[in-house]
């Protein structure tokens, strides 16, 4: 693979710190030059990412030193097939969703609103960071920026639920990747002496004869230590971060931090670890099997609730480990299922989120047992939401079809029928809970306080961003040839 030095990877990760810079500057007074700094930011972000991708598609890799500290240790960054697939939706995401939140934040008429724009900013700063990380160290540098950058999203409403939420939410994933990650990290460059990741997903970084009780130590440290990957029982900070402003709920479910935390566990074990030791130690399968359970009981308890944003958030738990269970599997149909479920997740969900707060703006409702009759007042909300449960059920023709195809039959290549029946029986749990809020919403009984209030769809700058995403979780589905391209050229 060749690799061309690209000064256009730091602009990409400093695009968002810039942004971030302009917000602040142009502060509370001048609202719509503050969104415009944000989108401006957006849509830079976007342009660099997007015209990398034919020099991906053209099979390089491009890379930028920022700085070295040891040999085989640097702060460095660097552009590969897997990269994109993370960068390509978090940059087009965050512009769909400066937009939005935008309509969310003024329609609430919510305090803070600059504060919030700069800690969105460097939210993303800290993403794309992850997503261009070129070694490990780099890769848990902008993780933790992550964690700490959205801390006060978290906690906007400066409540003392949103206090005990947002202090859950940063010990969980700084706790883990300091006490878990961290160490493993240390030892690894012990072992190798470097963090590079490795140019395939095969070989891995480790050296030959590395004892097979350590390998799983240090493995085991890293899928763990990555908690923002919702995997249980690191997953409790998740559903408490449901107290932030819808448009922060989008952010973490959908691309910054939820995404982050399954892009470095899936970057660690097919760019440190690899396939072959990963078969070689018998480490696939048991990690399938592991984050199964995760994919059940989080179905199960999002069934549970009634509060909108609740469900999804379980779902979201449930959803992530999707991804972790198609690269586990370690075959190449179960490797792109899980890869492509990174950007399919990211649309649907999104679009979710998006629903929930248009939702509420328009209603102040929250709970799915008062939103009976509402499908028929808002009909582009709940057809979108319509469209983004039926990825999220795997039912053609969204683009959650594709993962669930794709994984069915990484399954069978590793001819385990357990994951089959795992992935048939969370598919039931998925259409169990969202079905209902559908057929709700468009066919249950309006309650005459509904009817007096008249209720109607909710601003354009809430409608119209969660129609795109919608439409483009179905064009992925129906198309879904551009996206797999990159996950091809994983493998």
């Amino acid at each position: 693979m060749q690799k061309i030095n690209d000064i256009r990877l730091l602009l990409a990760v400093l695009a968002p710190l810039i942004g971030a810079g302009l917000v602040m500057v142009t502060g509370k007074k001048r609202p719509n030059l503050r969104e415009g700094c944000s989108l401006l930011a957006s849509t830079s972000l976007f342009v660099l990412v997007a015209s990398m991708i034919p020099a991906i598609f053209a099979g390089k890799m491009l890379h930028y030193t920022v700085f070295k500290l040891l040999p085989g240790l640097s702060v460095s960054l660097r552009a590969d097939a897997m990269s994109m697939i993370f960068a390509v939706c978090a940059s087009f995401l965050w512009m769909v969703t400066v937009f939005y939140s935008a309509g969310y934040m003024r329609g609430l008429n919510e305090h803070e609103q600059t504060r919030f724009n700069v800690c969105f900013a460097l939210a993303l700063f800290g993403a794309i960071g992850c997503a261009f990380s070129d070694n490990l160290l780099t890769l848990y540098l902008f993780y933790e920026i992550v964690s700490l950058c959205t801390y006060p999203l978290v906690a906007h409403h400066q409540d003392e639920e949103s206090y005990e939420s947002g202090k859950k939410y940063l010990t969980y994933l700084t706790s883990t990747a300091k006490g878990l990650v961290l160490p493993a990290m240390v030892l690894i460059y012990v072992l190798s002496g470097s963090l590079d990741f490795a140019t395939n997903i095969h070989t891995g970084i480790l050296p030959p004869g590395v004892h097979r009780g350590l390998v799983t130590a240090l493995y085991i440290c890293c899928i763990l230590g990555f908690a923002k990957n919702g995997v249980m029982p690191f997953h409790n900070w998740l559903p408490s971060a449901m107290v932030a402003p819808t448009p922060v709920s989008a952010l973490l479910h959908a691309v910054a931090v939820v995404k982050v935390g399954v892009f470095s566990t899936c970057r660690v074990m097919l760019y440190v670890f690899g396939a072959d030791i990963m078969h070689k130690f018998d480490l696939g399968l048991p990690t399938a099997y592991f984050v199964s359970f995760t994919i059940i009981a989080a179905s199960i308890v999002a069934l549970s609730k009634d509060n909108l944003k609740a469900r999804l958030a379980y779902s979201t738990v449930s959803q992530l480990s999707y991804i972790i269970l198609g690269v586990a599997l370690l075959t190449d149909t179960g490797i792109e299922g899980g890869l492509i479920h990174i950007a399919n997740h990211a649309f649907s969900k999104i679009t979710l989120f998006f629903c929930a707060g248009a939702i509420y703006v328009a209603t102040h409702k929250k709970n799915i047992s008062e939103m009976s009759g509402l499908g028929r007042a808002m009909p582009f909300t709940f057809g979108a939401f319509a469209l983004a449960s039926l990825s999220m059920i795997g039912a053609p023709p969204v683009c959650g079809f594709v993962t669930k195809w794709y994984l069915v039959n990484g399954a069978i290549d590793a001819h385990s029928i357990a994951i089959l029946i795992v992935l048939l029986t969370s598919t039931l749990l998925n259409a169990a809970y969202f079905v209902p809020v559908v057929y709700s919403g468009f066919f249950g009984k309006t309650s005459e306080a509904d009817v007096k209030h008249k209720f109607t769809e909710a601003h354009p700058s809430l409608v119209i961003p969660l129609t795109i995403t919608a439409a483009i979780s179905l064009v992925i589905g129906l198309y879904p040839q551009f996206l797999m391209h990159f996950v091809q050229h994983v493998l």
